[in-house]
C-alpha cells in the first residue's frame, strides 16, 4: 500500500470553481508513483450548494472526501481538516491548496516529488524570483509586499519570500508538533502563524516560484477583520520568537540570586572563608540555571543528548561566557578607560548572548524534522 498525499481545499461559496479544481487535481495522479492522491474538502456550510456538488462527485471519485462545519474562517478550517486527516488517513503528506482555481494544479507533482526527496515544507511562493501576480492591481500588491516584509523581519523568518502563500506542501510529521493554541488562528493569518511554527520545529523548507492569477469566479474572502487579526498575530509571532531568550535571562536572574543566598548562607550562617564559598555558590547556581533551562526555557526540544552530556556541555559554555565577559571587562576599564560599573554590564550583556545562543545551538539543539517523527 502507497502513502498517501492528502490535498485539503478549505471552502465557502466556490460551487462554481469546485469541481474543476477537483478534476485537475485528479488529473495529476497519473503522474505521482510515489503516493495516492486524496482530496479533503473541508466546507463552511456553503449556502450556495458547494458540499452538495462535492457529494454528487464523491460517487465518482472514491479518494475524495468532504466534512463541514460552521463558518469560522480559514485557520479553523485547515485545523480542522488535518486533524482529520491526520486520523483518519495517517497521510505521509498534506498539501494546503486554494479551490478557487488560483493555485494551479500542475505544480501537485513537482511538490510532492521535493516533499520526499529531502524537503518537509514547500511554499508556491508568489515573491521568490521567478514568481508573479501579473493581476494584483498596484494597491494590492504594495498590501501583500508589506505584510510579507513585516512576517520575515519582524517574525525573525526573513530567508522566506512568500510568508502568507496557501499553496505548500508539508510533512504531515510535522504538523502535531507545532503549537497554534496561543496564536489567533481563526482567519488568513493561520498561514504565517503555521509557517512560523514548521520553521520552529525544524522544518526543511525550499520555495516553488508559482505565478498567481486572480479569480475566474466568485470573490475574496478577505475581510478587514481578517487584517486587524494580522497584526495582532503579528505581536504574537514576534513575542514567541524571543519567548526562549526572555526565559533565559529570567532564569539568569534566579541563578544569580541563588549564587547569592548560596554565598551567604556558606560565609555568614556556616562561616566558611569566601575563596571556598564563592566557587561553590557559583556551582550551585549554574546547577539551578542548567535544570530550570532544562525543564522551562528549552522545554520541547528533543534531541539525542543524555542529560551527563548537556550539563557538560552546559558549564563548558557557562566558562565561555564567563571568559568572554571577563575579557571584555578588562579590556574597557584598562584600555578604554569605561566606568568599571558600565564595563561590567557591557561584558554581562555579552556573556548572556553568548550564553543564549551557543546553548540554543549546541546544548539543547533541535533536531531538523525532514523525516517522520520518533
Amino acid at each position: 500500500m502507497r502513502p498517501i498525499t492528502c490535498i485539503i481545499l478549505p471552502t465557502y461559496n466556490e460551487v462554481e470553481n469546485i469541481r474543476w479544481v477537483v478534476r485537475a487535481i485528479f488529473a495529476q495522479s497519473e503522474k505521482i508513483d510515489s503516493h495516492d492522491l486524496h482530496i479533503l474538502v473541508v466546507d463552511d456550510d456553503s449556502p450556495d450548494g458547494t458540499h452538495e456538488e462535492v457529494r454528487r462527485m464523491m460517487g465518482k471519485y472514491t479518494n475524495l472526501h468532504l466534512i463541514t462545519g460552521e463558518k469560522k474562517g480559514l485557520g479553523e478550517a485547515y485545523k480542522r481538516g488535518m486533524a482529520y486527516a491526520i486520523s483518519q488517513f495517517h497521510p505521509d503528506l498534506i498539501f494546503e491548496m486554494d479551490a478557487d482555481r488560483q493555485h494551479d494544479p500542475e505544480f501537485i507533482p513537482i511538490f510532492n516529488y521535493l516533499a520526499t526527496h529531502g524537503f518537509s515544507l514547500v511554499i508556491g511562493s508568489r515573491f521568490a524570483p521567478g514568481g508573479s501576480t501579473p493581476n494584483f492591481s498596484l494597491r494590492r500588491k504594495a498590501i501583500s509586499l508589506l505584510g510579507n516584509w513585516m512576517i520575515r523581519f519582524l517574525g525573525g523568518i526573513p530567508r522566506i519570500h512568500d510568508c502568507t502563500s496557501g499553496f505548500r506542501c508539508i510533512k504531515a510529521s510535522l504538523i502535531p508538533r507545532c503549537n497554534l493554541s496561543f496564536l489567533s488562528t481563526r482567519g488568513y493569518s493561520f498561514q504565517s502563524s503555521l509557517l512560523c511554527e514548521l520553521l520552529r520545529n525544524g522544518a526543511k523548507v525550499i520555495e516553488v516560484p508559482i505565478i498567481f492569477p486572480d479569480r475566474i469566479y466568485g470573490e475574496s474572502k478577505l475581510s478587514f477583520k481578517d487584517q486587524i487579526e494580522f497584526l495582532f498575530n503579528l505581536a504574537k509571532i514576534r513575542f514567541r520568537q524571543s519567548e526562549e531568550f526572555v526565559k533565559y535571562c529570567i532564569v539568569g536572574v534566579s541563578g544569580i540570586l541563588v549564587n547569592l543566598g548560596m554565598y551567604i548562607t556558606l560565609t555568614r550562617l556556616l562561616y566558611l572563608p569566601p575563596p571556598l564559598s564563592s566557587p561553590i555558590a557559583i556551582e550551585t547556581s549554574i546547577i539551578s540555571n542548567f535544570f530550570l533551562n532544562h525543564l522551562w526555557t528549552f522545554n520541547g526540544r528533543h534531541n539525542a543528548k543524555g542529560l551527563f552530556k548537556k550539563i557538560t556541555n552546559f558549564h563548558i559554555v557557562a566558562g565561555i561566557a564567563g571568559l568572554s565577559n571577563y575579557s571584555v571587562f578588562i579590556l574597557l576599564i584598562n584600555y578604554i578607560g569605561l566606568y568599571d560599573i558600565i564595563a561590567n554590564l557591557t561584558g554581562i550583556a555579552l556573556g548572556t548572548l553568548i550564553n543564549y545562543f551557543c546553548n540554543s545551538l549546541w546544548t539543547w539543539r533541535r533536531i531538523r524534522a525532514d523525516g517522520p517523527a520518533n
